[in-house]
C-alpha cells in the first residue's frame, strides 16, 4: 500500500488475458480467463470476463497474451491499461 496525502491506497489489480479484438484505436478487447470451483457442486468453473484496455501505440493484436492494470475511467466503458505484451501472435 501507498500513502497518498495521509491515505492509503489499495494496490492496483493486474490481469493478464489474450486479446480478442484490436479493432478500435488505442484500445483492445482483453478476455481474462479464471478458473473457480463452484461453492455446492465442487465442479471447476471456467469463467471469462472480457475488458477494454487501452492500448496507447496500437501493439497488440489479436492472439496477444498482455497483461493489463486497473487505471483512472477513461471512457464509459474502458477502466485497464495494457502494461506489457508477453506473447506476441506470429
Amino acid at each position: 500500500m501507498r500513502l497518498r496525502r495521509g491515505v492509503r491506497e489499495m494496490p492496483k489489480k493486474v490481469y493478464s488475458g489474450k486479446v480478442v479484438s484490436d479493432k478500435m484505436d488505442k484500445t483492445v478487447v482483453v478476455a481474462v480467463t479464471r478458473t473457480f470451483q463452484h461453492p455446492l457442486y465442487k465442479k471447476t468453473v471456467r469463467k471469462i470476463t472480457k475488458f477494454k484496455a487501452h492500448d496507447e501505440d496500437n501493439k497488440c493484436k489479436t492472439g496477444d497474451k498482455v497483461q493489463i492494470v486497473e487505471s483512472r475511467p477513461l471512457s464509459k466503458d474502458k477502466r485497464w491499461a495494457v502494461i506489457k505484451i508477453m506473447e506476441s501472435e506470429g
